[in-house]
């Protein structure tokens, strides 16, 4: 167990277990628990900075967030559902309600410009978009092989249409730490994996 100390529920100890082993599985190869490390250094980074976010609710949403990943568009919807289950019986209904919807927001990363909670997590989700272009190009072959059952014209298209909907985006990241931080690097990097896929093979 590598971040223990990011896991805001000490009483819960076999549920932080769990969604490890879910990370952890071996089928994973970006949606993992490196991937969940880096969310939580974002975070913490964020938090550091003197982002304001409530630290209990986005912090468990962190950890839910990716916690079903099998490549279906519903992804996010079964994390969500999984925290209001397994929450339920160790949460007030106040702070379940909050984790489900900031997981649920994950899948589109567009938090409302008032949503403190959303644009955290949001941010620092997306913020391996501004990583070094090595750890970069890690990111994007791991992508590659969550969707390795897809051909290679078939991904390339998916691919670039998902590369071209976060580059026509005002800004990718919510808060001003992140987008002075990491949105000129973000989209350095884009623009670099974009033109990758647009040659030849």
């Amino acid at each position: 167990m590598e971040s223990p100390q990011h896991w805001p529920l000490p009483e819960a100890a076999d549920l932080r277990d769990e969604l490890w082993a879910a990370y952890a599985d071996g089928s994973r190869h970006y949606h993992d628990t490196r991937h969940l490390t880096e969310v939580l250094e974002r975070l913490d980074e964020l938090a550091g900075a003197g982002v304001p976010f409530d630290r209990e609710p986005v912090v468990l949403a962190a950890w839910f967030h990716d916690a079903v990943y099998d490549g279906e568009r519903d992804a996010e919807e079964r994390s969500a559902a999984w925290a209001e289950d397994a929450l339920a019986p160790r949460c007030p209904p106040t702070l379940i309600h909050e984790v489900a919807r900031l997981v649920r927001l994950t899948e589109r990363h567009d938090p409302d410009d008032a949503d403190q909670n959303g644009a955290a997590l949001s941010d620092a989700d997306l913020a391996i978009l501004a990583a070094d272009g090595a750890r970069y190009d890690e990111y994007a072959a791991a992508v590659r092989t969550e969707y390795a059952h897809l051909g290679a014209d078939e991904f390339r298209a998916g691919r670039q249409q998902v590369l071209d909907s976060l580059l026509d985006r005002e800004r990718l990241f919510r808060t001003a730490y992140a987008r002075a931080q990491w949105e000129d690097a973000a989209r350095a990097n884009l623009i670099r994996e974009l033109g990758a896929l647009s040659k030849p093979a």
